[in-house]
């Protein structure tokens, strides 16, 4: 045997034993917790805040189990529903929460099913000159205090306009668009004069706490507010728990980072220890285990064609500033044959900064390579890969808490499958393919890539999946929920310098909820999806069996830039076999010249005419410019004022005129089974 293997397999044992040592405290039980005081609430399962029979068969399969904060037993108030931008309520899951600011205060959750560990989404105040603050929270299981958990906001809320920043003393960027609070002067007026903080948003962030024992169904996890805590308010929002299992053993043939020098402690960096592990293995050709340990690690950690597993996200860690792991840019040859598994990436990105390279995965990981099973939080983007490359795959992930996209792939990469994941929390669109136009569309067109089974919720800003330009692309069976402010759930568009779209982009059975929101740009309310020609025509896009639930304004909206509403329309596209439960003001908005077809969509409590027609706004004599195409199917009445029981669609086929873009809105009923 050699000294190498030797070493090798002591270094297995050794990580067996530390990883059965940190998780002793989870595997045996504590007897004797007595019942609380309280009597408890039943525990309420949801997904996206509602009932999980409306999102069967869609979305990401998780680890663990999500309860709503204002679903639980609590003593603080209930903030929200609120849905309008810059409130603690809009970006809330299911747009409310629970607000304690008083020692003593809690929100107690009775669980469902077993669990040894709970993810707690929260909010709490800014330091009055940034930069946040920390306060406890008191952790208790059936009625006896467990653990406390430190919470802190120096990740959360940002100020003003792009890029946005921490400092709520920032100047607003003069330059970006600022119509929204009426404060862009004219060239003759003096400059106006900005109230501050401007514009807080991005106020959740995440916990993952361990809970030391391992509960049962009907067992209790209540969060108090202590008396050392010195924070003017906490809000809880939702509570995820789970049942984390042993960490991972390592692959019968790896190399071991330990055998590097890779520091589990975390007291001094690894970076340099896990490049010479990443090297080891990919010569050897077999995988790099990172035993179960939090490792700093200060840079990029460049892989291509090796395999780089950990112990599991709960118990593999690495951390530091500017932590990521990247394949080559394409410049440098890129990289193929990368297999990233099982472990988290936490950053320490507090602001955003696009020309910074903080992000979790980056580069170019083509052929064949796959991202699995990683947990990642505070870094910029989730996953920012630059192509063009083909060959990817990415599931069972969950990304939190990001000041910028969770993943995004950028400028022509094709066969991608983004699939079974989970993503929450972030400052721009959750998932988006942008065909980035820098050389030829040929080139710089994404295609053929699949946004799958894919769970995306509560983006600060932008949208929940967006796709700009490209071909052959498709988004389907994913739950999306509740964007708040400039984006939709559900998004195509011509813009960002993206090439044409051609060929067929396909939504197809995604469930969206609390979707359209109220662009206080333009001060209309948009879609839950979203097509939008701004650069460009919008054309070729085949949407069939969508569920939009709880709208408060459009499902659908069509629409192009006022000036280009003569050059730029939306056309080809074509709805099938869609559910629209909820639409606080219409089924259908179209404000741009071009034609869409309707077959088999069913509605209910609509709020106004199913259909809003301004067309190019031309408002010519023989009707709008937007054409509807009746292929029948299409049932369920709207609410309009005239004709109380009239069909949605048929009386606006082809081409009738209705242009209300605000009329009253009537918050509609919660969703439930059609």
């Amino acid at each position: 045997m050699s000294v190498h293997h030797a070493r090798r397999r002591r270094a297995g044992r050794v990580a067996a034993a530390t990883a059965l040592a940190l998780v002793a405290t989870l595997a045996a039980a504590q007897p004797g917790l007595a019942a609380g005081s309280t009597e408890p609430k039943p525990g309420v399962e949801t997904v996206a805040g509602i009932d999980p029979a409306l999102t069967a068969g869609r979305g990401a399969t998780v680890p663990f189990v999500e309860q709503e904060a204002e679903n639980a037993t609590y003593t603080g108030d209930l903030v929200g529903p609120d849905r309008t931008p810059y409130t603690l309520p809009s970006e809330a899951s299911g747009r409310k929460a629970v607000k304690l600011d008083a020692a003593g205060e809690y929100v107690q959750y009775t669980l469902t099913k077993p669990a040894n560990a709970v993810t707690l989404r929260y909010a709490i105040p800014d330091a009055p000159a940034g930069g946040g603050l920390t306060g406890p929270i008191d952790v208790a299981v059936n009625g006896i205090k467990l653990t406390s958990a430190t919470l802190t906001s120096q990740f959360s809320w940002l100020y003003g306009t792009y890029p946005f920043s921490n400092d709520p003393q920032a100047d607003p960027n003069k330059d970006w668009w600022l119509t929204e609070c009426g404060c862009v002067p004219s060239a003759t007026t003096p400059a106006p004069v900005f109230d501050k903080p401007f514009r807080p948003f991005h106020y959740y962030a995440e916990k993952r706490i361990p809970l030391v024992v391992p509960l049962k169904k009907g067992d209790t996890v209540r969060f108090t507010v202590p008396k050392t805590n010195k924070l003017d308010w906490v809000v809880l929002d939702v509570a995820d728990f789970e049942q984390v299992g042993l960490p991972k053993l390592p692959p019968r043939k790896s190399v071991n980072a330990w055998l590097y020098g890779a520091d589990p402690t975390g007291r001094k960096s690894s970076a340099d220890a896990l490049d010479k592990a990443i090297a080891a293995g990919k010569k050897l050709q077999v995988p790099v285990y990172i035993p179960p340990g939090t490792y700093k690690v200060d840079r990029h950690l460049v892989v291509d064609k090796v395999t780089v597993v950990g112990a599991g996200n709960w118990w593999t860690t690495l951390t530091g500033d500017g932590v990521g792991v990247y394949g080559k840019y394409v410049e440098d040859g890129g990289s193929t044959d990368v297999h990233l598994a099982d472990f988290s990436i936490i950053g320490n990105t507090r602001d955003r900064v696009d020309d910074d390279q903080v992000n979790g995965v980056g580069g170019a990981l083509g052929g064949g390579s796959t991202v699995e099973r990683l947990f990642i939080q505070h870094t910029k983007v989730g996953m920012w890969f630059d192509g063009p490359f083909s060959g990817l795959t990415v599931k069972d992930n969950i990304i939190v808490d990001q000041i910028a996209d969770g993943l995004n792939l950028r400028r022509g990469i094709s066969n991608a499958t983004v699939t079974n994941n989970f993503i929450r929390g972030t400052g721009d669109d959750g998932l988006a393919m942008w065909s980035h136009g820098v050389s030829t569309p040929a080139q710089d067109a994404d295609h053929d890539n699949v946004f799958s089974h894919n769970t995306v919720l509560n983006p600060a800003l932008a949208n929940n999946i967006a796709i700009y330009g490209g071909h052959d692309n498709e988004v389907a069976n994913n739950v999306v929920a509740d964007p708040v402010r400039e984006g939709s759930g559900l998004h195509a568009g011509a813009r960002f310098s993206a090439v044409p779209f051609s060929g067929r982009t396909t939504f197809a059975d995604n469930t969206t909820v609390r979707a359209s929101t109220f662009d206080l740009n333009w001060k209309i309310g948009l879609g839950a999806i979203w097509l939008y020609a701004l650069e460009g025509p919008v054309k070729g896009v085949d949407v069939t069996g969508d569920h939009y639930l709880d709208n408060g304004y459009n499902a659908i909206m069509m629409v192009s830039e006022w000036g280009v509403k003569d050059l730029y329309g939306i056309d080809d596209v074509h709805f099938s076999d869609v559910q629209v439960d909820g639409a606080g003001t219409s089924v259908v908005s179209a404000r741009a010249f071009g034609s869409a077809s309707f077959t088999n969509v069913d509605v209910r409590n609509v709020g106004w005419a199913g259909v809003n027609n301004c067309g190019a706004f031309g408002f010519p004599a023989t009707g709008s410019e937007f054409s509807l195409v009746d292929g029948g199917g299409n049932d369920g009445t709207d609410g309009n004022p005239w004709e109380v029981g009239r069909n949605w669609f048929t009386p606006f086929v082809p081409n009738a005129i209705t242009c209300n873009d605000r009329p009253p809105v009537v918050t509609p009923p919660a969703p439930s089974t059609w």
